[in-house]
């Protein structure tokens, strides 16, 4: 994390999925954070992405102990609660893409509207949020899980938005999109198909975390996979 001040203050949002607890214990051991502040629905301070002022409130908790130098959105939405990705349009359901649009793409802008304007106006911050490879529009030749792949294109375009008007508060903090793979979670296990390259959740974080060192301010508004290579709109 050497391109980031010492010092300054880490946040996770989604710190309880598989992806997010793993970001929260490598940001732990690297030691290089004043305090790292960690979100979920079971966290002390508990976080709703449907409810505003409880993300509201965790920002100002997190702002209260520093600069916030880093903050990574790990939340997200594929499949439960008896709603599985569509295969086909005869599928669709109002009920699962409204679900699917509060939680993948409406709470991360929710989190930008209260986190970005609490970034330092000099040196490196950076907000990320994890996208999802499927959700880019030039890179769907497969079709279906209408839902996931609209929420999220849906994200990277409140991304890039988002980027340019951070870029005029703060000409060197970053708002970027990234796509952590396929991970060895309950979200996607049921989805692995052979071929793919399944990371573990530990594999997932440092690898996101090393690409988030490796952006400059001239990356914000990207979107970028593990790897840290651009992933096609």
């Amino acid at each position: 994390m050497k391109s980031l001040e010492s010092g300054g203050v880490a946040v996770v949002f989604g710190a309880s999925g598989g992806i997010g607890a793993a970001l929260v214990a490598a940001l732990q051991d690297a030691g290089q954070f004043e305090a790292v502040h960690v979100f979920s629905r079971r966290s002390a301070v508990p976080i709703d992405l449907t409810d505003e002022a409880s993300l509201a409130n965790a920002v100002d908790v997190a702002a209260q102990s520093g600069e916030i130098r880093l903050v990574i959105d790990a939340t997200g939405f594929l499949h439960g609660q008896g709603m599985a990705p569509e295969k086909t349009w005869r599928a669709l359901d109002a009920d699962q893409l409204a679900h699917a649009f509060a939680v993948n793409t409406i709470g991360p802008a929710l989190l930008m509207k209260h986190m970005l304007p609490k970034l330092p106006r000099t040196g490196k911050a950076v907000f990320a949020t994890l996208s999802a490879r499927v959700g880019s529009i030039e890179d769907n030749r497969l079709g279906g899980w209408y839902s996931y792949r609209a929420s999220k294109a849906a994200l990277n375009q409140i991304v890039r938005t988002a980027a340019i008007e951070l870029s005029r508060r703060a000409p060197d903090a970053l708002c970027v999109a990234l796509h952590p793979g396929t991970v060895a979670t309950p979200l996607s296990d049921s989805f692995a198909k052979a071929g793919l390259d399944v990371l573990t959740p530990a594999q997932s974080a440092q690898h996101l975390l090393s690409v988030i060192v490796q952006l400059d301010a001239d990356a914000t508004g990207g979107f970028f996979d593990w790897r840290g290579d651009q992933v096609p709109w």
